[in-house]
Protein backbone atom coordinates (compact mmCIF):
# COMPACT_ATOMS: atom_id res chain seq x y z
CA UNK A 1 0.00 0.00 0.00
CA UNK A 2 1.23 3.58 -0.82
CA UNK A 3 2.19 6.37 1.43
CA UNK A 4 3.01 9.84 0.57
CA UNK A 5 5.63 12.33 1.30
CA UNK A 6 5.21 15.41 0.92
CA UNK A 7 5.64 17.79 -1.88
CA UNK A 8 7.42 21.56 -2.63
CA UNK A 9 5.53 24.42 -2.80
CA UNK A 10 5.25 26.50 -5.72
CA UNK A 11 2.62 27.89 -8.15
CA UNK A 12 2.31 25.16 -10.50
CA UNK A 13 2.68 21.18 -10.43
CA UNK A 14 5.57 20.70 -12.50
CA UNK A 15 4.44 17.36 -14.62
CA UNK A 16 7.54 15.82 -15.95
CA UNK A 17 10.47 16.84 -13.52
CA UNK A 18 9.80 15.32 -10.42
CA UNK A 19 11.97 17.18 -8.81
CA UNK A 20 10.06 20.44 -9.36
CA UNK A 21 7.19 19.07 -8.52
CA UNK A 22 5.35 21.56 -6.31
CA UNK A 23 3.41 21.26 -3.33
CA UNK A 24 -0.17 21.28 -2.33
CA UNK A 25 -2.60 20.41 1.09
CA UNK A 26 -2.44 16.95 1.56
CA UNK A 27 -5.75 15.20 1.27
CA UNK A 28 -6.29 11.79 2.31
CA UNK A 29 -7.28 8.90 -0.73
CA UNK A 30 -8.21 5.36 0.41
CA UNK A 31 -7.89 3.90 3.91
CA UNK A 32 -4.98 1.54 2.64
CA UNK A 33 -2.54 4.93 2.25
CA UNK A 34 -1.36 6.59 4.75
CA UNK A 35 1.32 9.51 5.42
CA UNK A 36 4.68 9.20 6.32
CA UNK A 37 6.18 12.36 6.53
CA UNK A 38 10.05 11.88 6.39
CA UNK A 39 12.87 14.69 7.13
CA UNK A 40 15.41 15.44 4.71
CA UNK A 41 17.74 15.67 7.28
CA UNK A 42 16.85 11.53 8.14
CA UNK A 43 20.45 9.55 9.50
CA UNK A 44 21.34 6.93 7.43
CA UNK A 45 21.34 4.68 10.40
CA UNK A 46 17.43 5.15 9.96
CA UNK A 47 17.13 3.76 6.42
CA UNK A 48 17.69 -0.05 6.02
CA UNK A 49 20.34 -0.39 3.32
CA UNK A 50 22.11 -3.38 1.73
CA UNK A 51 25.45 -4.18 1.19
CA UNK A 52 24.80 -3.41 -2.30
CA UNK A 53 23.53 0.01 -1.85
CA UNK A 54 25.83 2.87 -3.43
CA UNK A 55 27.56 4.63 -1.12
CA UNK A 56 26.81 8.56 -1.51
CA UNK A 57 30.03 10.92 -1.70
CA UNK A 58 29.36 14.58 -1.14
CA UNK A 59 32.00 17.11 -2.33
CA UNK A 60 32.20 18.49 1.25
CA UNK A 61 35.90 19.49 0.82
CA UNK A 62 34.13 21.83 -2.05
CA UNK A 63 31.05 22.84 0.35
CA UNK A 64 33.56 23.72 3.20
CA UNK A 65 35.63 25.79 0.90
CA UNK A 66 33.33 27.45 -0.40
CA UNK A 67 30.42 27.56 2.33
CA UNK A 68 29.33 31.28 1.67
CA UNK A 69 28.17 30.12 -1.71
CA UNK A 70 26.51 27.51 -0.88
CA UNK A 71 24.58 29.49 1.38
CA UNK A 72 23.42 32.00 -0.64
CA UNK A 73 22.46 29.39 -3.05
CA UNK A 74 20.14 27.91 -0.53
CA UNK A 75 18.63 31.14 0.01
CA UNK A 76 18.19 31.78 -3.84
CA UNK A 77 16.97 28.56 -4.43
CA UNK A 78 13.97 28.87 -1.54
CA UNK A 79 15.87 26.24 1.06
CA UNK A 80 15.94 28.65 3.46
CA UNK A 81 16.22 26.65 6.50
CA UNK A 82 19.36 24.87 4.78
CA UNK A 83 21.58 27.78 4.56
CA UNK A 84 23.26 27.22 8.08
CA UNK A 85 24.47 23.76 6.91
CA UNK A 86 27.25 24.78 5.12
CA UNK A 87 28.32 27.29 8.05
CA UNK A 88 27.88 24.12 10.40
CA UNK A 89 29.74 21.94 7.72
CA UNK A 90 32.83 24.13 7.94
CA UNK A 91 32.66 24.12 12.31
CA UNK A 92 32.11 20.36 12.67
CA UNK A 93 34.70 19.73 9.99
CA UNK A 94 37.27 22.36 12.20
CA UNK A 95 35.98 20.25 15.46
CA UNK A 96 36.70 16.91 13.50
CA UNK A 97 40.18 18.27 12.58
CA UNK A 98 41.06 19.34 16.09
CA UNK A 99 40.09 16.10 17.57
CA UNK A 100 42.23 14.48 15.04
CA UNK A 101 44.86 16.78 16.63
CA UNK A 102 44.16 16.13 20.35
CA UNK A 103 44.11 12.27 20.11
CA UNK A 104 48.00 12.42 19.19
CA UNK A 105 49.21 12.91 22.53
CA UNK A 106 47.20 10.53 23.94
CA UNK A 107 47.68 7.79 21.95
CA UNK A 108 51.41 8.62 21.98
CA UNK A 109 51.58 8.17 26.22
CA UNK A 110 48.76 5.28 25.31
CA UNK A 111 51.80 3.44 23.46
CA UNK A 112 54.31 4.77 26.00
CA UNK A 113 52.24 3.22 28.71
CA UNK A 114 51.17 -0.37 26.89
CA UNK A 115 55.18 -0.94 26.90
CA UNK A 116 56.29 0.54 30.46
CA UNK A 117 53.01 -1.79 31.68
CA UNK A 118 54.54 -5.00 29.82
CA UNK A 119 57.65 -4.16 31.07
CA UNK A 120 57.24 -3.82 34.68
CA UNK A 121 54.56 -6.71 34.53
CA UNK A 122 57.72 -8.89 33.80
CA UNK A 123 60.09 -7.34 36.06
CA UNK A 124 57.73 -8.34 38.95
CA UNK A 125 57.24 -11.57 37.43
CA UNK A 126 61.12 -11.89 37.89
CA UNK A 127 60.65 -10.50 41.69
CA UNK A 128 62.80 -7.04 40.32
CA UNK A 129 59.76 -4.64 39.50
CA UNK A 130 59.39 -1.86 41.99
CA UNK A 131 56.87 0.46 39.65
CA UNK A 132 53.06 0.13 41.00
CA UNK A 133 50.94 -1.28 37.99
CA UNK A 134 47.45 -0.53 39.55
CA UNK A 135 48.53 3.41 38.87
CA UNK A 136 49.80 2.99 35.22
CA UNK A 137 46.76 0.54 34.08
CA UNK A 138 44.82 3.28 35.95
CA UNK A 139 46.31 5.98 33.61
CA UNK A 140 46.06 3.94 30.11
CA UNK A 141 42.43 3.22 31.07
CA UNK A 142 41.65 6.80 31.73
CA UNK A 143 43.61 8.24 28.18
CA UNK A 144 41.55 5.16 26.56
CA UNK A 145 38.23 6.23 27.73
CA UNK A 146 39.01 9.68 26.73
CA UNK A 147 40.49 8.96 23.62
CA UNK A 148 37.39 6.77 22.96
CA UNK A 149 35.19 9.74 23.93
CA UNK A 150 36.77 12.00 20.81
CA UNK A 151 36.89 9.18 18.36
CA UNK A 152 32.75 9.15 19.30
CA UNK A 153 32.40 12.73 18.79
CA UNK A 154 34.45 12.27 15.77
CA UNK A 155 32.51 10.13 13.80
CA UNK A 156 29.43 11.86 14.87
CA UNK A 157 30.48 14.77 13.64
CA UNK A 158 31.73 13.27 9.93
CA UNK A 159 27.77 11.70 10.41
CA UNK A 160 26.19 15.02 10.79
CA UNK A 161 28.52 16.50 7.83
CA UNK A 162 27.78 13.60 5.59
CA UNK A 163 23.79 14.46 6.65
CA UNK A 164 23.60 18.06 6.00
CA UNK A 165 26.45 17.77 2.90
CA UNK A 166 23.34 15.58 1.65
CA UNK A 167 19.96 17.66 2.33
CA UNK A 168 22.03 20.51 0.44
CA UNK A 169 20.62 21.44 -2.99
CA UNK A 170 22.64 21.64 -6.51
CA UNK A 171 24.94 24.69 -6.77
CA UNK A 172 22.96 27.04 -9.65
CA UNK A 173 24.23 27.11 -13.31
CA UNK A 174 25.20 30.59 -14.30
CA UNK A 175 22.79 30.28 -16.62
CA UNK A 176 19.76 30.22 -14.47
CA UNK A 177 17.97 33.60 -13.75
CA UNK A 178 17.90 34.57 -9.96
CA UNK A 179 14.50 34.82 -8.27
CA UNK A 180 10.79 33.61 -9.03
CA UNK A 181 10.35 34.63 -12.66
CA UNK A 182 11.17 32.70 -15.58
CA UNK A 183 13.56 34.33 -18.84
CA UNK A 184 11.38 33.60 -22.00
CA UNK A 185 13.81 31.82 -24.56
CA UNK A 186 11.97 31.40 -27.96
CA UNK A 187 8.31 30.50 -28.99
CA UNK A 188 7.23 27.22 -30.99
CA UNK A 189 4.23 27.64 -33.51
CA UNK A 190 3.35 30.98 -31.96
CA UNK A 191 3.33 34.56 -32.81
CA UNK A 192 2.60 36.82 -30.03
CA UNK A 193 2.10 39.56 -32.50
CA UNK A 194 -0.67 37.35 -34.20
CA UNK A 195 -2.16 35.08 -31.10
CA UNK A 196 -4.51 32.12 -32.31
CA UNK A 197 -8.50 32.73 -33.31
CA UNK A 198 -9.73 31.54 -30.06
CA UNK A 199 -7.23 34.06 -27.89
CA UNK A 200 -9.00 37.17 -30.08
CA UNK A 201 -12.67 36.49 -29.23
CA UNK A 202 -14.23 38.91 -26.97
CA UNK A 203 -14.62 36.07 -24.10
CA UNK A 204 -13.02 33.03 -23.55
CA UNK A 205 -14.66 29.66 -24.91
CA UNK A 206 -15.52 26.93 -22.06
CA UNK A 207 -16.49 24.59 -24.75
CA UNK A 208 -12.63 24.44 -25.84
CA UNK A 209 -12.00 22.51 -22.37
CA UNK A 210 -10.45 18.99 -22.92
CA UNK A 211 -12.50 18.00 -20.33
CA UNK A 212 -15.72 18.40 -22.39
CA UNK A 213 -14.41 17.59 -25.80
CA UNK A 214 -12.82 14.63 -24.41
CA UNK A 215 -15.87 13.20 -23.22
CA UNK A 216 -18.53 14.30 -25.55
CA UNK A 217 -16.33 12.36 -28.02
CA UNK A 218 -16.11 9.38 -25.78
CA UNK A 219 -12.09 10.01 -25.10
CA UNK A 220 -11.56 10.57 -21.53
CA UNK A 221 -14.02 8.65 -19.00
CA UNK A 222 -13.25 10.43 -15.17
CA UNK A 223 -16.84 8.67 -13.90
CA UNK A 224 -15.61 5.24 -13.98
CA UNK A 225 -12.47 6.12 -12.71
CA UNK A 226 -14.00 8.02 -9.65
CA UNK A 227 -15.98 4.86 -9.10
CA UNK A 228 -13.04 2.39 -9.34
CA UNK A 229 -10.12 4.67 -7.48
CA UNK A 230 -11.02 7.59 -6.60
CA UNK A 231 -10.67 11.62 -8.36
CA UNK A 232 -7.21 12.12 -9.91
CA UNK A 233 -7.66 8.73 -12.25
CA UNK A 234 -8.94 8.14 -15.25
CA UNK A 235 -9.88 5.97 -18.47
CA UNK A 236 -8.58 6.49 -21.61
CA UNK A 237 -11.37 4.82 -24.37
CA UNK A 238 -11.84 4.87 -27.96
CA UNK A 239 -9.38 7.16 -29.97
CA UNK A 240 -8.37 8.28 -26.43
CA UNK A 241 -6.54 5.33 -25.47
CA UNK A 242 -5.02 5.07 -29.69
CA UNK A 243 -4.17 8.75 -28.88
CA UNK A 244 -1.74 8.06 -25.78
CA UNK A 245 0.03 4.76 -27.59
CA UNK A 246 0.61 7.38 -30.41
CA UNK A 247 2.14 9.71 -28.45
CA UNK A 248 4.37 6.92 -26.84
CA UNK A 249 5.47 5.41 -29.91
CA UNK A 250 6.33 8.51 -31.89
CA UNK A 251 8.50 9.95 -28.99
CA UNK A 252 10.06 7.16 -28.83
CA UNK A 253 10.94 6.86 -32.58
CA UNK A 254 11.92 10.65 -32.81
CA UNK A 255 14.42 9.74 -29.51
CA UNK A 256 16.09 6.80 -31.56
CA UNK A 257 16.47 8.68 -34.48
CA UNK A 258 18.56 11.19 -32.44
CA UNK A 259 20.35 8.17 -31.36
CA UNK A 260 19.12 7.36 -27.82
CA UNK A 261 18.85 3.79 -26.60
CA UNK A 262 14.93 2.44 -26.06
CA UNK A 263 14.63 1.14 -22.20
CA UNK A 264 11.53 -0.15 -20.35
CA UNK A 265 12.18 0.62 -16.82
CA UNK A 266 10.46 -0.50 -13.53
CA UNK A 267 8.06 1.61 -12.01
CA UNK A 268 9.17 0.35 -8.31
CA UNK A 269 12.37 1.50 -6.67
CA UNK A 270 14.05 0.51 -3.45
CA UNK A 271 13.47 4.21 -1.75
CA UNK A 272 16.93 5.44 -0.96
CA UNK A 273 17.08 5.40 -5.11
CA UNK A 274 15.03 8.34 -5.26
CA UNK A 275 16.19 10.19 -2.54
CA UNK A 276 19.55 9.48 -3.78
CA UNK A 277 17.99 11.20 -7.77
CA UNK A 278 17.20 14.09 -5.16
CA UNK A 279 13.88 12.97 -4.44
CA UNK A 280 13.15 13.95 -1.16
CA UNK A 281 11.54 16.49 1.13
CA UNK A 282 13.14 20.11 0.87
CA UNK A 283 13.16 21.15 4.08
CA UNK A 284 11.08 21.23 7.57
CA UNK A 285 8.02 21.64 5.47
CA UNK A 286 8.25 17.83 4.08
CA UNK A 287 7.59 18.81 1.05
CA UNK A 288 8.11 16.46 -1.84
CA UNK A 289 5.22 13.68 -3.05
CA UNK A 290 6.23 9.72 -2.90
CA UNK A 291 4.29 7.12 -2.72
CA UNK A 292 6.36 4.32 -0.62
CA UNK A 293 5.27 0.71 -0.32
CA UNK A 294 3.78 -0.34 3.20
CA UNK A 295 5.70 -2.72 4.69
CA UNK A 296 5.00 -5.48 7.42
CA UNK A 297 6.31 -4.66 10.86
CA UNK A 298 8.54 -8.15 10.17
CA UNK A 299 10.06 -6.63 7.15
CA UNK A 300 10.31 -2.90 8.07
CA UNK A 301 13.52 -3.35 10.19
CA UNK A 302 14.96 -6.13 7.61
CA UNK A 303 14.35 -4.76 3.93
CA UNK A 304 15.00 -1.70 2.58
CA UNK A 305 11.68 0.14 1.72
CA UNK A 306 10.50 0.78 -2.00
CA UNK A 307 8.82 3.72 -3.57
CA UNK A 308 6.35 4.22 -6.64
CA UNK A 309 8.40 6.14 -9.23
CA UNK A 310 7.02 9.58 -10.08
CA UNK A 311 9.62 9.67 -13.44
CA UNK A 312 11.80 6.98 -15.36
CA UNK A 313 14.00 9.41 -14.10
CA UNK A 314 14.75 7.54 -11.03
CA UNK A 315 15.05 3.57 -12.58
CA UNK A 316 17.08 5.43 -15.59
CA UNK A 317 20.08 6.96 -13.14
CA UNK A 318 19.86 3.95 -11.12
CA UNK A 319 20.98 1.91 -13.90
CA UNK A 320 24.48 2.82 -13.37
CA UNK A 321 24.54 2.94 -9.40
CA UNK A 322 27.58 1.88 -7.94
CA UNK A 323 29.10 1.23 -11.76
CA UNK A 324 31.85 2.46 -13.50
CA UNK A 325 31.48 4.02 -16.80
CA UNK A 326 34.35 4.02 -19.95
CA UNK A 327 34.62 7.35 -20.90
CA UNK A 328 34.35 5.51 -24.36
CA UNK A 329 31.08 5.11 -24.06
CA UNK A 330 30.08 8.49 -22.69
CA UNK A 331 27.04 10.06 -23.79
CA UNK A 332 25.29 7.38 -22.51
CA UNK A 333 21.72 8.35 -23.52
CA UNK A 334 18.59 6.63 -22.51
CA UNK A 335 14.85 6.90 -23.67
CA UNK A 336 12.44 5.43 -21.46
CA UNK A 337 8.43 4.71 -21.68
CA UNK A 338 6.73 4.40 -17.61
CA UNK A 339 4.10 4.66 -15.87
CA UNK A 340 4.60 7.21 -13.18
CA UNK A 341 3.08 7.65 -9.80
CA UNK A 342 2.38 10.78 -7.86
CA UNK A 343 0.18 12.05 -4.96
CA UNK A 344 -0.59 15.15 -6.85
CA UNK A 345 -3.12 16.16 -3.61
CA UNK A 346 -4.10 20.01 -2.74
CA UNK A 347 -6.58 22.89 -4.26
CA UNK A 348 -8.35 22.18 -7.33
CA UNK A 349 -9.09 24.51 -9.98
CA UNK A 350 -9.79 25.07 -13.55
CA UNK A 351 -6.21 25.17 -14.13
CA UNK A 352 -5.68 21.47 -12.59
CA UNK A 353 -8.86 20.32 -13.99
CA UNK A 354 -9.38 16.88 -15.92
CA UNK A 355 -5.70 15.75 -17.14
CA UNK A 356 -3.48 18.44 -16.28
CA UNK A 357 -2.74 17.03 -12.55
CA UNK A 358 -3.08 13.43 -12.15
CA UNK A 359 -2.18 10.92 -9.83
CA UNK A 360 -1.28 8.05 -12.60
CA UNK A 361 -0.09 8.49 -16.30
CA UNK A 362 2.39 7.35 -18.95
CA UNK A 363 5.80 9.48 -19.35
CA UNK A 364 8.82 8.93 -22.03
CA UNK A 365 11.49 10.63 -20.33
CA UNK A 366 14.96 10.66 -21.74
CA UNK A 367 18.12 10.40 -19.31
CA UNK A 368 22.09 10.86 -20.31
CA UNK A 369 25.03 10.35 -18.78
CA UNK A 370 28.34 12.95 -19.80
CA UNK A 371 31.96 12.96 -19.08
CA UNK A 372 33.04 15.74 -15.99
CA UNK A 373 36.04 17.11 -17.96
CA UNK A 374 35.75 20.00 -15.60
CA UNK A 375 38.40 18.26 -13.26
CA UNK A 376 41.02 18.19 -15.80
CA UNK A 377 40.31 22.07 -17.04
CA UNK A 378 38.11 23.85 -14.25
CA UNK A 379 38.24 27.21 -16.09
CA UNK A 380 36.04 25.69 -19.13
CA UNK A 381 33.27 27.46 -19.82
CA UNK A 382 29.68 25.88 -18.54
CA UNK A 383 28.58 26.39 -22.52
CA UNK A 384 31.17 24.22 -23.56
CA UNK A 385 30.77 21.35 -20.78
CA UNK A 386 29.23 17.67 -22.53
CA UNK A 387 26.68 18.19 -20.51
CA UNK A 388 25.42 21.18 -22.17
CA UNK A 389 25.82 19.54 -25.44
CA UNK A 390 23.86 16.35 -24.29
CA UNK A 391 20.80 19.18 -22.92
CA UNK A 392 20.56 20.84 -26.18
CA UNK A 393 20.14 17.58 -27.61
CA UNK A 394 17.64 16.69 -25.43
CA UNK A 395 15.66 20.02 -25.93
CA UNK A 396 16.16 19.80 -29.78
CA UNK A 397 14.11 16.52 -29.39
CA UNK A 398 11.74 18.14 -27.23
CA UNK A 399 11.59 20.93 -29.88
CA UNK A 400 10.74 18.69 -32.46
CA UNK A 401 8.27 16.89 -30.52
CA UNK A 402 6.25 19.70 -30.24
CA UNK A 403 6.71 21.56 -33.10
CA UNK A 404 5.64 18.94 -35.13
CA UNK A 405 2.11 18.36 -32.98
CA UNK A 406 1.43 22.15 -33.98
CA UNK A 407 1.36 23.43 -30.40
CA UNK A 408 1.84 26.68 -29.71
CA UNK A 409 4.10 26.83 -26.96
CA UNK A 410 6.92 28.95 -25.35
CA UNK A 411 10.31 28.04 -23.49
CA UNK A 412 11.68 29.03 -20.67
CA UNK A 413 15.00 29.59 -18.74
CA UNK A 414 13.27 28.54 -15.30
CA UNK A 415 14.66 30.30 -11.97
CA UNK A 416 16.12 29.59 -9.09
CA UNK A 417 13.06 29.18 -7.14
CA UNK A 418 11.70 26.67 -9.55
CA UNK A 419 14.45 24.41 -9.68
CA UNK A 420 14.30 20.98 -7.50
CA UNK A 421 17.01 19.62 -5.35
CA UNK A 422 19.32 17.65 -7.89
CA UNK A 423 18.63 20.16 -10.48
CA UNK A 424 21.58 23.17 -11.95
CA UNK A 425 19.52 24.11 -14.64
CA UNK A 426 16.37 23.74 -15.87
CA UNK A 427 13.91 24.36 -18.81
CA UNK A 428 10.27 24.35 -19.50
CA UNK A 429 8.29 24.65 -22.57
CA UNK A 430 5.01 25.49 -22.12
CA UNK A 431 1.66 24.90 -23.74
CA UNK A 432 -0.98 27.35 -24.87
CA UNK A 433 -4.46 25.45 -23.32
CA UNK A 434 -7.53 27.37 -24.29
CA UNK A 435 -9.48 26.27 -21.18
CA UNK A 436 -7.11 28.24 -18.56
CA UNK A 437 -7.76 31.47 -20.40
CA UNK A 438 -9.68 34.00 -17.84
CA UNK A 439 -9.48 37.23 -20.05
CA UNK A 440 -8.28 37.24 -23.48
CA UNK A 441 -6.48 40.06 -23.63
CA UNK A 442 -3.96 38.24 -21.09
CA UNK A 443 -2.54 34.76 -22.48
CA UNK A 444 -0.37 34.45 -19.31
CA UNK A 445 -2.69 31.87 -17.19
CA UNK A 446 -3.51 29.64 -20.96
CA UNK A 447 0.35 28.66 -20.63
CA UNK A 448 0.53 25.15 -18.98
CA UNK A 449 4.13 23.29 -18.67
CA UNK A 450 4.34 20.12 -21.15
CA UNK A 451 7.76 19.27 -21.12
CA UNK A 452 11.01 20.09 -18.36
CA UNK A 453 14.55 19.20 -19.09
CA UNK A 454 17.58 19.48 -16.23
CA UNK A 455 21.41 19.38 -15.96
CA UNK A 456 22.07 17.93 -12.60
CA UNK A 457 25.75 18.07 -12.54
CA UNK A 458 27.32 15.43 -10.52
CA UNK A 459 24.70 15.71 -7.77
CA UNK A 460 22.94 12.26 -8.67
CA UNK A 461 26.07 10.14 -9.99
CA UNK A 462 27.86 11.44 -6.45
CA UNK A 463 24.67 9.69 -4.65
CA UNK A 464 24.73 6.79 -6.60
CA UNK A 465 28.02 6.09 -6.53
CA UNK A 466 28.76 6.33 -10.66
CA UNK A 467 32.13 7.28 -11.81
CA UNK A 468 33.46 7.72 -15.27
CA UNK A 469 37.28 5.93 -15.88
CA UNK A 470 39.65 6.58 -18.57
CA UNK A 471 40.19 8.72 -21.00
CA UNK A 472 42.16 11.88 -20.68
CA UNK A 473 42.41 12.28 -16.77
CA UNK A 474 43.90 9.11 -14.78
CA UNK A 475 41.81 9.50 -12.31
CA UNK A 476 38.16 8.19 -11.87
CA UNK A 477 35.37 10.98 -11.37
CA UNK A 478 31.88 11.79 -11.07
CA UNK A 479 30.09 11.74 -14.52
CA UNK A 480 27.01 14.70 -14.86
CA UNK A 481 23.60 13.62 -15.60
CA UNK A 482 20.56 15.34 -18.00
CA UNK A 483 17.36 14.43 -17.91
CA UNK A 484 14.07 15.36 -19.49
CA UNK A 485 10.72 14.97 -21.05
CA UNK A 486 10.04 13.29 -24.41
CA UNK A 487 6.23 12.76 -23.88
CA UNK A 488 3.97 13.77 -20.56
CA UNK A 489 1.30 11.88 -22.24
CA UNK A 490 -2.21 13.12 -20.70
CA UNK A 491 -1.22 17.22 -20.51
CA UNK A 492 0.36 16.58 -24.37
CA UNK A 493 -3.19 14.86 -24.98
CA UNK A 494 -5.34 17.30 -23.38
CA UNK A 495 -3.32 20.19 -25.56
CA UNK A 496 -4.23 18.50 -28.65
CA UNK A 497 -7.69 18.22 -28.02
CA UNK A 498 -7.93 21.75 -27.12
CA UNK A 499 -5.79 23.77 -29.76
CA UNK A 500 -6.69 20.60 -32.39
CA UNK A 501 -11.34 21.06 -31.71
CA UNK A 502 -12.51 22.61 -34.98
CA UNK A 503 -15.73 23.79 -33.34
CA UNK A 504 -17.52 24.00 -36.74
CA UNK A 505 -16.73 20.21 -37.67
CA UNK A 506 -16.94 18.89 -34.22
CA UNK A 507 -13.97 17.01 -34.73
CA UNK A 508 -10.80 17.09 -33.08
CA UNK A 509 -7.81 17.42 -35.99
CA UNK A 510 -5.39 14.92 -35.43
CA UNK A 511 -1.45 15.88 -36.19
CA UNK A 512 -0.28 14.57 -39.34
CA UNK A 513 2.49 13.31 -37.53
CA UNK A 514 0.59 10.92 -35.24
CA UNK A 515 -1.64 9.24 -38.22
CA UNK A 516 0.72 6.39 -38.99
CA UNK A 517 0.18 5.46 -35.58
CA UNK A 518 -3.52 5.82 -35.55
CA UNK A 519 -4.92 3.78 -38.41
CA UNK A 520 -4.39 6.75 -40.52
CA UNK A 521 -6.69 8.47 -38.93
CA UNK A 522 -7.39 12.61 -39.55
CA UNK A 523 -10.01 13.97 -36.84
CA UNK A 524 -11.07 11.92 -33.97
CA UNK A 525 -15.24 12.83 -33.98
CA UNK A 526 -18.55 12.44 -36.39
CA UNK A 527 -17.74 14.39 -39.90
Amino acid sequence: MASLMASSTASKAPYVCLNCMVSRRFTRFTPSIRRNFTSSLRRPSDVVRPATAPKPTPDVKHIRQNAEIYAKNCLDRNYASHSEYPLRIQQLSEESRQLDHDLQAPRSRIKQLEKTIAKVAREQQENTGQEDLTALRSEAQRLKDESHAMNTRKTSCAEEIQRLALALPNLSSSETPVGHDPKLIDYINFDPQSPPEWATRSSPDPSRSHVAIGTSLGLIDFTSSATTTGWGWYFLTNEGALLEHALVQYSLAVARRHGWKIVSPPSLVYSYIAEACGFQPRDQHNEQQIWTVEQSEKDKNSKPPRSLTGTAEIPLAAMYAGRDIEASQLPVKLVGSSRCYRAEAGSRGVDTKGLYRVHEFTKVELFGWADNNNNNNPTQPETDHPSTTLFNDLLTIQTEILTSLNLPCRILEMPTTDLGASASRKRDIEALFPSRLRNTSDLEPAWGEVTSASICTDYQSRRLGTRVRGGSAKESRFPHTVNGTAMAVPRVLAAILENGWDEKRGVVVVPEVLRGYMGGLEVIGDQ
